[in-house]
């Protein structure tokens, strides 16, 4: 199944998105933690975030989801068992996150997923929660899925280098509050995707949990705490937004997310500020954040706090004038696809000058011409190249439907940016 996307001579549109998932995913899990039930406003229902759900509920939570406002009944901060292998598709954070998880629950877990999920790297994050107390094994040996826990963890102190993803820390933070002994995490090294993090704190806080810190070096999380149940709303999804924001910029229109502004605590908000470098006006009110497009030039930019955004970063950056280099994401190479390579590949097929380097991209814009886009499974290279299709004719994109991964109704947004009557496709 392919799907070819029809240029765009101007866009002018207001969208209001639907929740973010990073958020989604984890005031999902301080929900199914707490005592009682909690109600999340504008939830993200996408595969990711219905897969933790799923995985909640064999761990006992109840979870009543008939339509963008959730229902979760906690466990009290004692997951049940469960005889079924917990499966979690592609979703890296779920994995992660669950598999801490499993370390409050009673009796055996199994986590596993897909091919791809299965040859990301899980090894830190296990050898982190057994310096905690926890049972924790990788069926190879290898540190990689499927994974074992035997539920028990006591706490104490664990350290993380902090170099492949900020979702091993995450998964230490949301487990840590309801050990008996509390947890201390030492970061060793340059901690990436630090925002995350700060999101995963700003949940913890909404659902009653305290926490010390010295920047991103050093958590301490008192044990015996209790998550509380709560009302809680979800903003709008800054990664999401960005394919809008570079369809403002790549086609000089205005594009307005009408639930998002500055404040939130999402990292990737701050592609905005990107694309202000490259020459876009951008406007923060609280009606939503605009982008205004403008003739477009290459910037230097370090991504390691957004790295989600790198594909939609250099498929705008294939139309701005001179060289764009982007740096510290070498871990995106372990993502739902090898993204450094994959963004690479997918450009060069549409005349750019791109290379790889050790921890990003170094290309040259110019006059990208269409192509047949390989998404490699990847929700992410899908969307960012659906963009590069507003601009020039030809760019087809192949397995359009791996966007339902964090975003399943992608391409009606994206068809209403399209004036009325008009479709994209």
């Amino acid at each position: 199944m392919t799907k070819e996307i029809i240029p765009l001579d101007h866009i002018d549109a207001t969208l209001t998105l639907p929740g973010s998932k990073s958020y989604t995913h984890r005031a999902l899990i301080a929900a199914a933690l707490a005592e009682g039930t909690s109600t999340l406003g504008n939830a993200l229902r996408a595969e990711d975030t219905e897969l933790t759900a799923q995985a909640l509920a064999q761990m006992g939570a109840g979870i009543d989801w008939p339509d963008s406002t959730l229902r979760v009944r906690g466990t009290g901060g004692r997951p049940g068992a469960t005889d079924d292998p917990i499966y979690l598709g592609n979703s890296g954070t779920s994995l992660r996150f669950l598999t801490a998880v499993a370390t409050l629950g009673q009796g055996n877990y199994r986590l596993t997923g897909s091919p791809r999920l299965c040859e990301r790297p899980m090894g830190e994050l296990i050898a982190a929660l057994k310096q905690l107390g926890g049972k924790v094994a990788s069926v190879q040996g290898r540190g990689f899925p499927p994974v074992t826990v035997t539920g028990g963890i006591t706490g104490g102190r664990a350290r993380l280098s902090g170099a492949v993803s900020s979702q091993y820390l995450s998964a230490l933070l949301l487990i840590a509050p309801l050990t008996p002994l509390g947890v201390e995490i030492q970061i060793t090294g340059e901690l990436v995707s630090r925002p995350y993090v700060n999101l995963t704190l700003d949940v913890q806080a909404a659902f009653g949990i305290s926490h010390f810190r010295q920047g991103y070096r050093y958590f301490q999380i008192p044990g015996g705490q209790q998550y509380q149940c709560r009302e809680y709303d979800i903003d709008g999804d800054a990664s999401s937004a960005s394919y809008f924001w570079a369809a403002a910029a790549l086609t000089g229109g205005r594009v307005t997310v009408a639930n998002l502004n500055m404040e939130t605590s999402q990292g990737d908000v701050d592609f905005v500020t990107v694309l202000a470098q490259m020459g876009c006006r951008v406007c923060s009110t609280q009606d939503g954040l605009t982008v205004q497009g403008a003739p477009l030039k290459g910037v230097k930019v370090d991504m390691s706090a957004m790295p989600d955004m790198v594909p939609t970063l250099a498929v705008v950056a294939a139309f701005a004038q001179g060289e764009t280099i982007i740096s510290g994401v070498s871990h995106l190479r372990y993502k739902e696809s090898d993204r450094l390579a994959a963004v690479a590949a997918e450009l060069t097929k549409m005349g750019v000058n791109v290379q790889e380097t050790e921890d990003g991209l170094r290309l040259t814009g110019g006059e990208p011409h269409g192509a047949e886009v390989e998404t490699y499974g990847d929700h992410r290279i899908a969307m960012s190249f659906a963009v590069a299709g507003l601009k020039v004719p030809g760019v087809v994109i192949k397995d359009p439907d791996c966007v339902k991964k964090s975003f399943p109704e992608f391409w009606e947004y994206l068809d209403q940016l399209r004036p009325s009557g008009f479709g994209l496709y």
